[in-house]
């Protein structure tokens, strides 16, 4: 029997695949837990119109996150905390802090796709990976200054 997978299944195939399995196994399991349905032409034919959605899709969100990763290469950002003479600040700059900043640049990003790429816990010039799509990962500036008093 052959059955479309709507969902991935262990040792058996991924979303989308069409695989051949045992009679029981599909009407019994399968079919009736959602994993899958018969392999019949319309249904394979919905599945691939829905892969190719899905794929035009996928290819848009890629092109809209090379574009912001672009804008954020080109977007200067300074931090401005507390410090003491030696240029040592007070706590350590965090990815929150740079999530705020660039949302107050209008990038709507959320502070887990930020990674700072070293402990920020001096004044100085550093930089920090942006996770903006599983492809495309954007390189970020910015500078730790001490607040005026």
């Amino acid at each position: 029997m052959k059955v479309l997978l709507k969902k991935d299944v262990e040792k058996l195939g991924v979303a989308g695949e069409i695989v051949t399995v045992k009679d029981g196994y599909g009407r019994n399991f399968l079919v009736p837990q959602g994993f899958a349905v018969f392999a019949t032409a319309g249904a394979v034919r919905s599945a691939e119109e829905e892969l190719r959605q899905k794929s035009r899709k996928a290819d848009a969100t890629k092109a809209q996150a090379e574009d912001i990763a672009a804008q954020i290469k080109d977007t200067p950002l300074t931090i401005t905390v507390k410090a003491g003479e030696d240029g040592k600040i007070f706590g350590t700059v965090t990815n929150q802090m740079l999530a705020d900043s660039l949302n107050e640049k209008g990038f709507e990003l959320d502070r887990r796709k930020i990674e700072l790429d070293s402990d920020v816990k001096n004044l100085g010039e550093f930089t920090a990976t942006i996770d903006l799509h599983p492809e495309v990962k954007a390189s970020l500036k910015f500078w730790v200054v001490k607040e005026e008093e």
